[in-house]
């Protein structure tokens, strides 16, 4: 069997793990998650912590991905994820309208972006901007679609790019 599918998830306090025929879903304080479960893969819980188990050895794989899908459900519910965006360039800057975020990233128009249900986005500064949920994937979603209004761009550096990401700069040409 698979060594990540062997490991348990442990739950925290607060976070509880239901298990239906073809659905887990998880709650805690900061939301619900769920995901369809794949015939033929049992999830049990034994002394505060979950175990996965595959009939067969065709879904061995499949019980490795889901039990890190889940493992980072539990993780969302109790704890949440973030990503953070930096906006490097003269004049980009970003500001929150009500629930919408507002780019002005030296297009002749300025882009709102609304946030998706489940998703907070915050600018503690004008070049910064903190995307929070607890569904990682839809967390690294906003935070990917909002980093593809203006990439960073090899020559200068000037974009949106996540925090600690590093730019290949290119030398410029030589006359």
């Amino acid at each position: 069997m698979s060594r990540v599918a062997k490991r348990p998830i442990a739950l925290p306090k607060g976070v509880e793990l239901n298990i239906q025929s073809e659905n887990v879903s998880v709650k805690g304080p900061k939301g619900t998650l769920s995901i369809d479960k794949p015939a033929g893969i049992d999830v049990k819980i034994e002394d505060g912590q979950a175990l996965l188990s595959a009939a067969n050895d065709e879904l061995v794989p499949l019980t490795g991905t889901l039990r890190a899908i889940i493992a980072n459900m539990v993780h969302g519910v109790s704890e949440g994820f973030e990503r953070k965006l930096e906006l490097v360039g003269v004049g980009y800057r970003a500001s929150m309208q009500g629930q919408d975020l507002n780019l002005s990233l030296g297009f002749s128009h300025p882009i709102l972006f609304k946030a998706p249900e489940g998703i907070t986005i915050a600018t503690p500064t004008q070049t910064e901007i903190v995307v929070q949920g607890a569904d990682k994937q839809r967390v690294g979603e906003v935070a990917a679609k909002i980093r593809g209004f203006r990439p960073p761009e090899p020559y200068k550096g000037k974009g949106v790019k996540y925090a600690g990401e590093n730019i290949i700069r290119k030398e410029a040409k030589k006359a």
